[in-house]
């Protein structure tokens, strides 16, 4: 009688398996994500060009102080090292940061799934959550930016006077390019961390609106930093040691020249350094809470 013996399969082979089969639920993920919004994001366009309109009153408002300033030539007038058409041009250009890095709903979002109980999907389903969520995100902006690329096209063409120097070097283009996609994934990671406190507290709709505020004012969406060295340079350098800035005002000021060239490669570095953080806590907190976890609800 002969016995079989089974032949065990290659760990390499193995391996692979398990990644590719990984590889295919994230893709699954990913598009249904995407046929989804797609469905429901229709207003996309107008809200978007809707959302440039605050962007006129910044244009009345800075053209007035600048012809205000004392100089005999307010055309080449500068505050904080801005020229009049930097100014223009970095409310459009942090608008394009703040598009990448904002995550409407997600820290509710989280911290509601974990009162809910809906949050035990992800402990008895082999799905990582910060994976499918971090996919829908990316759905999100993947849907946003396609339907929303008309009005930034027609916005910035209309707006091209502001940028009389034209696009920047390649180098710098490409600084600004992995600045916008860390800051989506800085972004993302930051507010996922702030839902994960859910896991101790029952509501954190105060600490979400405490960092709606300082987002708002610190990541350079209302104003360049450098307008702080105007007032106080410490306070500048307590705001620039926090990773908000590059939410908003770092992208910018790279598109704009504002960061030197020979510094850019240091500032990318730190933000990943910033990112790397963020992933880090996300999963701790993850691990942390699940582990004290108790599922009640839905």
């Amino acid at each position: 009688m002969r016995l079989a013996v089974p032949i065990p399969r290659r760990a390499g082979a193995s391996r692979l398996s398990a990644l590719m089969t990984r590889v295919v639920t994230w893709w699954i993920f990913l598009r249904i994500s995407i046929e989804e919004r797609l469905v429901y994001r229709g207003d996309f366009m107008l809200g978007t060009l809707m959302r440039f309109l605050p962007i006129v009153t910044q244009v009345f408002l800075w053209n007035a102080i600048f012809d205000a300033t004392r100089s005999d030539d307010p055309q080449t007038a500068s505050i904080a090292g801005f020229s009049r058409y930097d100014m223009m041009a970095y409310y459009l250009l942090a608008m394009v940061g703040r598009a990448f890095s904002s995550m409407p709903g997600l820290t509710s979002g989280v911290a509601r799934q974990i009162q809910s109980g809906e949050i035990k999907k992800f402990l008895t389903q082999p799905v990582d959550p910060i994976g499918c969520m971090l996919l829908q995100r990316i759905a999100h902006k993947l849907v946003y930016y396609l339907i929303a690329t008309l009005p930034f096209a027609l916005v910035f063409y209309l707006c091209r006077s502001f940028f009389p120097d034209g696009w920047p070097s390649a180098g710098v283009l490409v600084g600004f390019v992995l600045s916008l996609v860390m800051a989506f994934l800085l972004g993302f990671f930051i507010e996922f961390c702030l839902g994960m406190v859910g896991f101790w507290f029952l509501e954190i709709t105060s600490l979400a609106f405490i960092y709606m505020l300082l987002n708002f004012f610190l990541s350079g969406h209302m104003f360049p930093l450098e307008l702080l060295d105007v007032g106080s340079p410490m306070l500048r350098t307590i705001v620039e040691a926090f990773p908000l800035k590059y939410l908003a005002y770092f992208p910018a000021a790279v598109f704009l020249g504002k960061v030197p060239e020979d510094r850019l490669a240091w500032e990318l570095m730190i933000e990943a350094c910033w990112l790397l953080f963020f992933v880090v806590l996300a999963r701790v907190l993850w691990w942390r809470g699940t582990a004290r976890y108790s599922a009640f609800g839905g």
